[in-house]
């Protein structure tokens, strides 16, 4: 389900062909980042390990944008591969095949590893980063405290919202220490993550030493001048936040009194086993899932299904404990595939990607670079989309570009002797647009024009 028409269907929009143009040029030896994309709000600048991560997937297609899509999709699989094995060692086998099969046929899992993005791969590496947390808590080992630290740096790198996984860390390593008797060897593993945390991050470090703090100033001005912190009242964002989850786990959107009364009982049988059982690595994902819920509903974001990231693997590891822990009667696996049955029900209402008809987002900018390629005849050249919306423009930058052509540095404002603008929708005022991207080629005229796909492609000259 994660590789199934793959190719036709994977996302390649603005990010996709961002990154495409970036992680290119790292396998063409051209340009090593010491940053990765930018987030969402403040421009504040997250890691580049996503795209060295997933760059030996387009060396191996030839550089073919698809090549990343698989990289993740193969990444995902291997990562819940691995839980599986992990949460059978750690707990039982009964366990790790519910938490196998919830991950398995999971919608929100199955399409964030249908497509190249870097939070598409922060599950796995949440999980990873508490596996190894647990590890070293039991060992005492520091090796799995230098791997947990390094992998709480790498989640981070995938997207800033992974820095909630510091509460679970923090306040199971208290609780740890108060019951602990040792606790001399328990004292170095936070001093060996942190230093591990900081090692991994040395890009970003060296970045913002390179230019003045920038990252550092752009994180400290959304702190301090933008509405990070969500106002009104703190319950009814905590109970929107809940709600979003349940909805987005159970793919249909019911009342948020159904979705509280769900969260509720979620939590109070978790807190029943626990105290029966007191399990470590059951405890760490408890306090992940639930400090992450509390810690998002602060902020003032939208309740996207990706932001949820860092939770949802734990979410699947406390599922599947509370259902394999249900005491064995005549009934218990009539309940439990009942249960199991209309989870995937619910689901598979969303595998368009089966039978639906395919987007072939990749074929249709590599059609539109392939049509501009000869009228452009090596020569420098301006490009643009219109309108506003239409913000794809890296992904037939990137077709441009892997054939040897490049379009006119923007930021430094330079101009050329010929622009083309993609224009998907009328009325296509190219001429008579709000558009920085189009106004800085200055006054212009329409040379011709020809459609491709549904898109109109204007080349424009300067008008004398």
């Amino acid at each position: 389900m994660r590789m199934w028409r793959l190719g036709d269907f994977a996302m390649f929009l603005a990010d996709q062909g961002r990154d495409a143009i970036i992680i290119k040029r790292i396998v063409m030896l051209e340009h090593f980042p010491l940053i990765g994309p930018p987030s969402s709000i403040g421009q504040v600048y997250l890691g580049p390990f996503f795209y060295y991560l997933v760059a030996p997937f387009l060396f191996l297609f030839a550089l073919n944008p698809a090549g990343l899509a698989f990289g993740v999709s193969f990444l995902s699989i291997v990562g819940i591969v691995l839980g599986y094995y992990i949460v059978r060692k750690v707990l039982k086998e009964k366990v790790a095949l519910v938490f196998l099969v919830l991950c398995t046929f999971s919608y929100q899992l199955i399409w964030a590893a249908r497509f190249s993005w870097n939070p598409n791969l922060l599950p796995v590496f949440a999980f990873f980063t508490l596996y190894f947390f647990y590890k070293a808590l039991e060992t005492k080992k520091i090796v799995y405290s230098f791997l947990y630290g390094a992998f709480f740096a790498l989640s981070f790198q995938l997207h800033h919202l992974a820095a909630f996984l510091g509460a679970p860390i923090v306040l199971t390593f208290i609780y740890q220490f108060i019951t602990e008797k040792k606790k001399i060897p328990l004292l170095l593993s936070p001093f060996i993550a942190v230093a591990s945390f900081l090692l991994i991050s040395s890009p970003l470090i060296i970045f913002d030493l390179k230019h003045d703090f920038l990252n550092t100033k752009n994180l400290i001005s959304l702190f301090t001048q933008q509405n990070v912190v969500a106002g009104g009242s703190p319950l009814a964002r905590l109970l929107e936040t809940n709600h979003a989850f349940w909805s987005t786990i159970l793919q249909r959107s019911y009342s948020q009194m159904f979705s509280t009364a769900l969260g509720v009982m979620f939590f109070a049988a978790l807190i029943f086993l626990w105290m029966r059982k007191k399990d470590l690595f059951v405890l760490i994902h408890t306090i992940n899932f639930f400090s992450f819920i509390y810690l998002f509903s602060i902020l003032s974001s939208a309740r996207y299904p990706h932001y949820y990231g860092t939770a949802y693997l734990s979410f699947f590891v406390l599922c599947a404990y509370l259902l394999a822990s249900v005491p064995k009667k005549a009934y218990t696996t009539a309940v439990l595939g009942f249960v199991i049955s209309a989870y995937i029900a619910l689901n598979a209402k969303q595998y368009s990607f089966i039978t639906g008809q395919t987007s072939n987002q990749i074929v249709f900018a590599q059609r539109i670079a392939e049509s501009l390629a000869p009228r452009i005849d090596n020569k420098p050249f301006n490009f643009a989309t219109y309108p506003i919306e239409f913000t794809s423009e890296d992904t037939f930058l990137y077709f441009l570009e892997k054939q040897g052509l490049k379009t006119a540095n923007r930021e430094a404002k330079e101009v050329t002797d010929q622009m083309y603008v993609l224009c998907d929708r009328e009325p296509c005022r190219i001429l008579d647009s709000h558009s920085w991207n189009i106004e800085i080629f200055g006054k212009a005229k329409i040379d011709t024009m020809w459609e491709v796909s549904g898109v109109k492609i204007y080349r424009l000259v300067h008008e004398k």
